[in-house]
């Protein structure tokens, strides 16, 4: 049987289990928080699938391994993110989850306008899931032609394969919701997961075997040290070792070595934290049945399983396409290029193979766009139609509207993936960029009640602005002269210091008056009683701190530079022992151990992702909250 004719048994089988999850999605959603929320049903391990399939998705199937391949080693901690992703759960996720059990939220608007006061935080939190979802949506929709594109030998066009890829997607999420993305979610994981490690083996195997690999790796090591254009401020190779603690350049394409200094690699951790801070992620926390899963998926799912992937499977990938053009097996990919090429070394011997990894690549890629598209109709529908539309909207007409909002949604990704040329990978790094910058609106409804409705408001405007002026998007600015990351600093770092200090001077300069301060300190007293830190793990606290900010700076920030040779000379692969890796790999993997460990010390021994029993949350509810007890769906 011919490789497209398995191609297209396997797509179609996939696809009929997206249409069998949206239609029985869509006859469970009876109400209006069926369809947003999932009815605030979803179970442990679908939410553990579900979450990490949302947050890595086909960014990490085609974009980071391609990444790897032009850039090297210094892009590949990047691969962090499996790990600094889920630590913005760990702060983040359970409290929401409590807050939304309690006082019932849909959406993250719901939640901030009620802590905050005013619709203005509301309506900015919409634009920055307009803003996060729609390039990040739109990278996943066109990368996903492009795989088409590659795998028919050009019998789809880009646009055609992306056309009509999406119309399934887009299917499955209008009819069911939430629910329906969490089902098909659980299986987009598992594909994801598989389809790396095999694609990861096929590198190596292509290469020659483990030694076949190392050699290669030795070979193109020693070639990059020929060409001084190829070399790091130190004269090492620059596809192994970093370029640098920072760098003083206004334009980052103009770092010697590449762009990713340890200040990049961090603020880049940073952009993706945006991940679970997005508004989108606030939905998946309120449609949890209990908060059992959050630890799982943070420490067992993401850091340890993920982690362990991205740092031997994707890097195979990336390192072994380099060796693969070598030997002639590749035709020189770009970055976007090299895993359908990898798809494609098995069309002689294995089309059913390939047929399989198709449908890996696609689920990737589709696993975010669904929750997206989700989430972001949910939130139009919620903070735009029913709190200034029509107030007493139906269910019948709210589900309607979400999903016509799925289409709209749809619809703006793909004008903006048609008209996309940059990396998928820098452009979904936008996006999370702007989502990041809902971090200290979050911080103020979880931890510190002084940050102030204005405070936030304004600081989130600044956030976005210092995004949108120091990320490929400056562009549009021919009058600013820094480029993009200047001094090697991500757009999201930028960010963030912009959006923090403006929040804070707001918030010391026009505090709450009286009666918010004492609301404010209600539900921060409410909070701590449901879901604080256990009294005999309090004195763990700093501890958890000075690990987390170190294992930062030196596992992947400034200080990782010294991984270039601390284990052995990235120049000279003689010295690469015992196991033929160069040191910047080997402090990789060292800084992955310790991570994981910091990961489980904050979740389970300090007890920031310790479950709460939904009947403890009610109880105390009531009790702090005796007049909101009859109220089940916010304003």
């Amino acid at each position: 049987m011919s490789t497209l004719a398995w191609l297209y048994i396997f797509v179609g089988l996939y696809w009929a289990y997206c249409l069998y999850w949206g239609f029985k999605g869509a006859l469970r959603s009876r109400t209006s928080e069926d369809y947003f929320v999932a009815g605030r049903s979803i179970s442990v391990w679908v939410f553990v699938l579900a979450a990490t399939a949302t947050s890595f998705s086909g960014w990490t199937f085609i974009g980071h391994p391609g990444k790897i391949f032009t850039d090297g080693l210094p892009y590949a901690f990047a691969s962090f993110y499996a790990l600094a992703i889920p630590f913005t759960g760990v702060l983040f996720l359970r409290r929401q989850w409590v807050l939304g059990r309690a006082f019932r939220y849909v959406t993250p608007g719901e939640m901030y306008s009620d802590y905050y006061g005013g619709n203005a935080i509301r309506l900015l939190t919409v634009l920055v899931a307009l803003l996060f979802s729609v390039p990040y949506l739109g990278v996943q929709l066109k990368a996903s032609g492009h795989l088409f594109n590659v795998l028919t030998d050009g019998q789809f066009t880009v646009n055609q394969g992306m056309f009509v890829l999406s119309a399934v997607v887009v299917i499955y999420v209008a009819c069911g919701g939430l629910r329906s993305v969490a089902y098909v979610d659980c299986a987009q994981c598992l594909l994801l997961a598989v389809g790396i490690v095999i694609l990861g083996f096929v590198a190596v195997h292509f290469a020659g075997g483990w030694s076949g690999f190392t050699e290669g790796l030795a070979n193109f090591v020693k070639q990059d040290v020929m060409s001084s254009e190829k070399l790091t401020p130190d004269n090492y190779s620059r596809h192994v070792a970093m370029p640098g603690a920072y760098q003083l350049v206004w334009a980052g394409t103009d770092a010697k070595g590449g762009i990713w200094t340890g200040v990049m690699c961090m603020t880049y951790m940073f952009a993706l934290m945006g991940i679970q801070s997005s508004p989108a992620f606030s939905m998946w926390a309120f449609s949890n049945k209990t908060s059992r899963p959050f630890r799982w998926q943070q420490v067992v799912a993401s850091s340890l399983i993920v982690g362990i992937i991205l740092f031997t499977f994707t890097i195979f990938q990336g390192l072994g396409g380099n060796i693969l053009v070598a030997k002639g097996i590749l035709k020189d990919p770009t970055h976007k290029d090299l895993v359908p090429q990898l798809i494609n070394l098995l069309s002689a011997t294995s089309p059913w193979l390939v047929g399989l990894l198709a449908v890996c690549a696609l689920a990737a890629m589709q696993s975010t766009g669904a929750a997206y598209m989700s989430t972001f109709s949910g939130m139009v529908t919620r903070d735009v139609y029913r709190h200034y539309m029509v107030v007493d909207a139906s269910d019948q007409s709210q589900k309607l509207v979400g999903r016509i909002g799925v289409f709209v949604i749809a619809a703006f990704a793909l004008l903006v993936a048609t008209r996309a040329n940059s990396p998928i990978v820098m452009l979904g790094g936008l996006a999370v960029a702007y989502g990041f910058q809902m971090y200290p609106a979050l911080m103020g409804v979880c931890y510190f009640r002084w940050l102030t409705g204005r405070g936030v408001v304004w600081g989130l405007v600044a956030g976005l602005v210092a995004v949108t002026l120091t990320d490929k998007t400056v562009e549009w600015f021919p009058f600013i002269a820094w480029g993009r990351f200047p001094l090697t600093i991500h757009s999201a770092g930028w960010g963030i210091v912009c959006n923090l200090l403006v929040a804070t001077v707001v918030s010391l300069v026009l505090p709450d008056v009286p009666e918010v301060r004492s609301a404010k300190q209600k539900r921060h007293d409410f909070i701590q009683a449901v879901s604080g830190i256990p009294v005999n793990r309090r004195k763990y606290v700093r501890l958890a701190w000075i690990l987390t900010v170190a294992w930062f700076l030196i596992g992947f920030g400034p200080f990782a530079v010294i991984g270039n040779n601390i284990f052995s000379n990235p120049n000279a692969p003689a010295t690469w022992k015992p196991f033929g890796l160069p040191s910047l790999w080997v402090w990789q993997l060292v800084m992955l151990v310790v991570g994981i460990f910091v990961m489980w010390f904050l979740a389970f021994f300090v007890g920031m992702s310790k479950p709460v029993p939904p009947e403890q949350v009610e109880k105390l509810h009531r009790e702090y909250f005796p007049q909101l007890a009859n109220e089940s769906d916010p304003a």
